[in-house]
């Protein structure tokens, strides 16, 4: 791919992302006036307490954020035809230490709905994976079932990932605080983040290299959690990113695009003679 090329792209890539945030943004107004704030709140205090999602990902060799994902802004369709209970299965079967739930629909073919489907068919911890930009939202994913929520610093200001944070733990939810360069990272720390995930695609251009991993992990305070995101396709990616000492891996595409996802898993974790 030529400059010109790789320019063109990202540019593209960018107004997606955009478009992202213009669509979620109109969605929540939308949701807020068919289901006000007060009586969200009440309907989240119903809830069953959160399984401990931090508490699944340590004391492992090898942890793995299972994603149940059907499709992605550059990749188009991933999978079709698969019931999303019946993905969650074969990740808990297979040695997935928690499941994360794509749950928007127009650019990634999510639905709400399957948080609580899959957080009733299996017992691992379930991380709600959508674009955070409205505390509602944080009440929100705490109702639909979530035990932890993915916050993306790049698209949050200090105030509200600080806001966010502080609200999820009040609910009891875990928070993964995403990032993908170094200014990014000073912020989540900053906002005490305790989980932070560090995103190997770049969301200007949707490409993904490990080396970003690579490079943030050692500027990260030891008190914190760390995970990879994106771009683990083999168990020689897992290898070299845990001889940089990471122990949990966040992944959906190798995993939905696999012929047969359960042997996909249990080779990334070293474990191809376990059963299927």
């Amino acid at each position: 791919m030529n400059l010109a090329e790789s320019k063109k792209r990202e540019n593209r890539m960018i107004s997606i992302f955009e478009q992202i945030f213009e669509v979620k943004r109109a969605d929540i107004d939308q949701l807020k006036k068919s289901l006000p704030l007060d009586e969200l709140k009440k309907m989240a205090q119903d809830r069953p307490p959160c399984r401990d999602f931090k508490g699944a990902l340590t004391g492992r060799e090898c942890a793995v954020i299972a994603e149940v994902k059907f499709r992605s802004p550059s990749k188009g369709l991933l999978r079709a035809g698969l019931d999303p209970a019946v993905v969650a299965e074969i990740y808990e079967r297979n040695g997935a230490a928690a499941i994360s739930v794509l749950t928007d629909r127009p650019f990634f073919g999510g639905e709400k709905f399957y948080l609580n489907v899959i957080r009733r068919t299996v017992g691992l911890p379930v991380l709600r994976k959508d674009f955070i930009i409205d505390s509602w939202q944080v009440y929100e994913s705490r109702m639909l079932g979530a035990d932890a929520i993915l916050l993306i610093v790049g698209m949050l200001e200090d105030r509200q990932l600080r806001e966010y944070l502080d609200l999820a733990g009040t609910l009891g939810l875990a928070a993964l605080v995403e990032v993908h360069d170094h200014e990014e990272l000073e912020r989540a720390v900053r906002a005490n983040a305790g989980i932070i995930g560090i995103n190997n695609r770049n969301l200007k251009n949707f490409i993904t290299d490990l080396n970003t991993t690579l490079e943030l992990v050692s500027s990260i305070p030891g008190d914190r959690f760390v995970v990879t995101e994106s771009g683990i396709r083999s168990r020689e990616d897992v290898q070299r990113m845990m001889s940089a000492g990471i122990t949990a891996f966040l992944i959906g595409e190798t995993l939905m695009t696999a012929p047969d996802i359960g042997l996909k898993l249990r080779q990334l974790l070293g474990k191809e003679d376990a059963v299927s």
